[in-house]
C-alpha cells in the first residue's frame, strides 16, 4: 500500500470519528443557577472625616465600597473641618483648625489612600503641612494635581499648597471670614466665598492674584462650578438666594429664591442639575442648568417651583417632632436616583430603644429619602426595610436596637445658624460611590457612617437584596484621648436616686453623653455593673447624673464608695468624600 493511500485512509477515519462525536446527544458540563449573580464591583473608596473630643486629633477613615469595610484610619489633626481629593485620586487633604484649642496647630494633613490589594495596606503616613497659628483652615479644594487651595477663616486668606513639596507656596488676603472655595474645571478661576463681608473673591489659581471682588448677597455659604467652567452657582444663606455668575465677566445674571437658611448645593453633571437643600423650609430645590439662569423643575402636577420639593416627615402617629431638616444630597453617577439626607428632633423622645433619657429629653431621628431622578418622585421604602417609610431608617443592628430609629442628641453635632470653625458644618452628609453601587451617610450624633446598598449585590434573591437597603452602620474610630483634658475614673463618695435619675457625688471631669461603668459600691449594689450615660443636667466638677432604665425606687442621699470608669466613645463624623 502506497504512503499516499495510507494517508487517505487515516484522514477518512479521523473525519468519521469527528462526525460521530458531533451527534445530537451531549452531556452539559455547566448547570445554570437561577439566582442573582454577585455584583462585579471593582475597587472604589469613600473617605469619612471625624472629629474627636477637645484637644485630641480627629481621623480620616477609608471605606472599601465593595467590601463595606473600614480598611484604613489615620490621625488628621485637632478639629478637622473639611477635605478634598486630587482629580487623579492619589492624595487626600484634610484641613484642621487646631488653634481653636489653645496651643494646638492649624494644618492641612495629606495622605495616600489604601490601594486595591488582597492584603490591607492601610492609609499612607499622613504628612503635615503647617499653617500660621490662628489660620483656622475650613475648606480645601482643587481641580488640579499639582496644587491644592485652602480657605483660612481666621486670617482672611487663601493659601496654595504644592502637592510635590507638601509646603505652602503662597498666601493671599481675601475678604472677611472665607468659608468655602470653588475652582473652575479649567483652572482659570478660584472663587472664595467671604462670609464676613458678603463678597466673592475671584483669584487666579496661578499666582493667587485678585481678578475681581464681587458683592454677593447675604452670608455666602456654598458654591459649585458648571462642568464647562462658564458658570458659577453661589448660595447665600442669609437671604436664601441662588446666584448665577458668568465666569468670563463675573457678572451675576440671575438670582432665585431657595429659602432663607439654605445650606448646600450638589451639582449633578450627569443630568445637568443643581440640588439645593433648604433646612428652614423643610424642602429642597431642583434646577436645570441647561438654561440661563437655571430653571426650577418639579414633578408633574406639583405646586409652584418657588415652593420647592417637600420631604416626607416621620412626625405624627404618636411622634411629636420638629419639621424635617434636609442637609445634603447625593446623586448616583448612573443618573437613576438621588438621595436627600435629613433629620427631625423629637421632644420628648418617642423611641424607647434610645435609653438613658429623662422623660423630657429630646432625640434626633435621621432618615434618607430616595427619589427617582427622571420623575422627581419619592421611591417608597417597604415597611420591612424601613421604620420611617417612605424614607429609609439609617440605624441597624448590632450597633442599635432592632427597632431603633432615633439617637441621643450630641450638642457638638448641632449646626450653628452660620458656620464657623467652632461648629459642625454638616450634622449629616451623604455621598455616592463612583460605581453607583452604594450611598453613604455620616451620622454625627450616632458616631456612625450608614452604608446603603443601591444595587443588587448578592446571590440571595428578594428580601434584603432589593436596591436601596441599609446594609450596615460602619463605626467611626474610638475617641482616643491623651493629656490632662481626658476624662479619668472618678471615685464615688455617695449617691441618690429621684424619679429614675441617679446623682453620684464624685469629683470628675466627665462630659455630657459620655458613658461610664459603675462598680465597687457596697450599698448601691444594684448599680454595680451598669453602663450609664452622663446627662447634661446636674453635671459639675463634684457630681454627675445618669438616667436609669426600668423602675427604681427613690433613694435618699446615701454615703457609699465605688468608682465610675469612663468608656471610649465614637468620634463624630462631619464630612464624607467619594474617591474613584
Amino acid at each position: 500500500m502506497s504512503f499516499r493511500r495510507t494517508c487517505r485512509l487515516v484522514a477518512l477515519a479521523a473525519a468519521t470519528l469527528l462526525c460521530i462525536s458531533c451527534g445530537q446527544v451531549y452531556r452539559p458540563v455547566v448547570i445554570p443557577v437561577s439566582t442573582t449573580p454577585p455584583y462585579p464591583a471593582g475597587f472604589h473608596e469613600v473617605f469619612g472625616i471625624s472629629n474627636n473630643i477637645p484637644f485630641n486629633q480627629g481621623t480620616a477613615m477609608q471605606i472599601d465600597v465593595s467590601g463595606d469595610t473600614n480598611i484604613g484610619v489615620a490621625n488628621m489633626g485637632v478639629n478637622p473641618t473639611h477635605a478634598g481629593i486630587l482629580p487623579n485620586n492619589t492624595r487626600v487633604f484634610v484641613a484642621s483648625s487646631g488653634s481653636l484649642s489653645s496651643g494646638e496647630a492649624d494644618a492641612v494633613m495629606a495622605f495616600t489612600p489604601a490601594g486595591d490589594t488582597t492584603v490591607a495596606s492601610g492609609l499612607g503616613n499622613p504628612v503635615t503641612i503647617s499653617l500660621p497659628y490662628g489660620s483656622l483652615p475650613v475648606f480645601v479644594t482643587t481641580t488640579q494635581t499639582s496644587a491644592v487651595y485652602v480657605a483660612n477663616f481666621g486670617t482672611n486668606s487663601v493659601s496654595a499648597l504644592s502637592t510635590s513639596t507638601n509646603a505652602v507656596t503662597m498666601t493671599e488676603s481675601v475678604g472677611s471670614q472665607p468659608i468655602a472655595l470653588a475652582e473652575t474645571p479649567n483652572a482659570l478661576n478660584l472663587y472664595v466665598l467671604n462670609q464676613g463681608d458678603n463678597t466673592l473673591t475671584d483669584l487666579s489659581p496661578v499666582d493667587l492674584s485678585t481678578l475681581a471682588t464681587i458683592p454677593i448677597g447675604n452670608t455666602p455659604v456654598w458654591a459649585v462650578s458648571r462642568a464647562d467652567s462658564q458658570r458659577l452657582y453661589v448660595l447665600t444663606q442669609g437671604d436664601g438666594l441662588l446666584h448665577t455668575l458668568r465666569t468670563d465677566t463675573n457678572a451675576i445674571v440671575g438670582s432665585q429664591s431657595v429659602g432663607v437658611g439654605a445650606n448646600f448645593i450638589l451639582y449633578d453633571s450627569n443630568r445637568s442639575r443643581l440640588y439645593v437643600t433648604s433646612p428652614a423650609t423643610s424642602s429642597f430645590y431642583v434646577f436645570d442648568v441647561t438654561t440661563d439662569p437655571p430653571t426650577p423643575i418639579m414633578p408633574a402636577g406639583s405646586a409652584s417651583p418657588a415652593i420647592g420639593l417637600p420631604l416626607p416627615s416621620p412626625c405624627g402617629g404618636g411622634i411629636t417632632c420638629s419639621g424635617v431638616t434636609p442637609v445634603s444630597v447625593s446623586a448616583l453617577p448612573d443618573g437613576s436616583r438621588f438621595y436627600v439626607a435629613s433629620y427631625v428632633t423629637a421632644s420628648p423622645c418617642p423611641d424607647p430603644n434610645v435609653g438613658n433619657l429623662t422623660p423630657t429629653d429630646s432625640c434626633m431621628i435621621p432618615q434618607l429619602t430616595v427619589f427617582q431622578a427622571a420623575s422627581l418622585t419619592v421611591k417608597p421604602m417597604p415597611s420591612s426595610s424601613s421604620l420611617l417609610s417612605p424614607s429609609l431608617s439609617l440605624l441597624s443592628s448590632p450597633q442599635f436596637g432592632a427597632t431603633q430609629y432615633a439617637v441621643r442628641q450630641v450638642s457638638t453635632c448641632v449646626p450653628a445658624p452660620s458656620y464657623s470653625p467652632s461648629s459642625t458644618r454638616f450634622r449629616m452628609f451623604t455621598t455616592a460611590a463612583a460605581d453607583s453601587s452604594h450611598v453613604y451617610v455620616s451620622l454625627c450624633d450616632a458616631g456612625m457612617v450608614a452604608d446603603v446598598a443601591a444595587t443588587t449585590s448578592t446571590v440571595t434573591t428578594g428580601g434584603s437584596n432589593t436596591p436601596d437597603t441599609l446594609a450596615a452602620d460602619i463605626p467611626t474610630p474610638f475617641a482616643a484621648c491623651t493629656g490632662s483634658s481626658c476624662p479619668t475614673p472618678a471615685n464615688i463618695t455617695g449617691f441618690s436616686i429621684t424619679s429614675n435619675v441617679v446623682t453620684f457625688q464624685a469629683a470628675n471631669n466627665f462630659f455630657p453623653g459620655e458613658q461610664v461603668s459603675i462598680s465597687g459600691l457596697s450599698t448601691g449594689t444594684s448599680l454595680n455593673g451598669l453602663t450609664l450615660t452622663i446627662l447634661a443636667t446636674g453635671l459639675s466638677s463634684s457630681s454627675f447624673e445618669c438616667m436609669l432604665s426600668g423602675t427604681n425606687q427613690d433613694v435618699p442621699q446615701t454615703t457609699d464608695s465605688g468608682s465610675a470608669v469612663p468608656l471610649p466613645v465614637q468620634q463624630t463624623p462631619i464630612f464624607l468624600l467619594s474617591g474613584f
